[in-house]
């Protein structure tokens, strides 16, 4: 009997995202490790997150000072791709395949993609907009919150169809926020998340609009 490959069941589009996050910290995690790049490669994270993170002062530079550079542009995109430590980019990878499964097997592989920039760059934006703190901002934890926006969308519709109680849909959001106020009551916050926040309403209102019979129905 043949076994069924389990990534056949998960959207190209997702596997995609979630490829570029595992690379990156493939190669983080092997540097941490001191089995790529020497002795200079235990660093490579810092820079990784010094290069490619958003801060709160890169939006003061960009739109205050009027410096549009690619090195300053490029970090609204490639800070999800960038985590603090393995641990942190597990659960990130987890929840993108869950969510993501889920949500691009209802959307098309466009609206995914504009799904997961928006999100992405609206939480950056958000973020450094309201932080109190200029603390970077990395890992996909924003735009997967987009994810579970437009997750709570659909269920809000099938649970609707179903004749159950529609408000069931924010149950995963609820309970997210709930053991992220936990950790943060435990071992400290950091202001990370106004940009998953920012994340989740930015993907919970484009979900009408990109999902089958929206404005952007192939």
């Amino acid at each position: 009997m043949r076994s069924e490959n389990p990534f056949n069941a998960i959207p190209p589009i997702i596997l995609g995202l979630v490829a570029v996050v595992v690379g990156v910290e493939a190669v983080l995690s092997l540097a941490d490790q001191g089995w790529l790049g020497g002795r200079t490669g235990v660093g490579w994270r810092s820079a990784a997150i010094q290069d490619y993170g958003m801060s709160p002062n890169v939006i003061a530079v960009v739109f205050d000072q009027g410096v549009w550079t690619f090195d300053l542009l490029k970090r609204f995109v490639t800070y999800p791709f960038v985590h603090g430590s393995f641990t942190h980019a597990l659960w990130g990878i987890v929840l993108l395949l869950a969510l993501g499964k889920y949500v691009a097997e209802i959307l098309n592989p466009v609206a995914v993609i504009i799904l997961f920039l928006a999100c992405t760059i609206g939480g950056a934006l958000v973020y450094g907009l309201l932080s109190p703190r200029n603390v970077a901002l990395i890992g996909v934890f924003p735009p997967v919150y987009g994810l579970i926006g437009a997750y709570t969308y659909l269920m809000w519709l099938t649970l609707g169809r179903l004749g159950e109680n529609q408000f069931r849909a924010f149950s995963l959001i609820i309970v997210l926020l709930g053991i992220m106020l936990v950790y943060g009551m435990v071992f400290g916050s950091t202001p990370t998340w106004i940009a998953e926040i920012a994340g989740f309403v930015i993907g919970l209102a484009l979900a009408p609009i990109l999902s089958p019979g929206g404005g952007a129905r192939s």
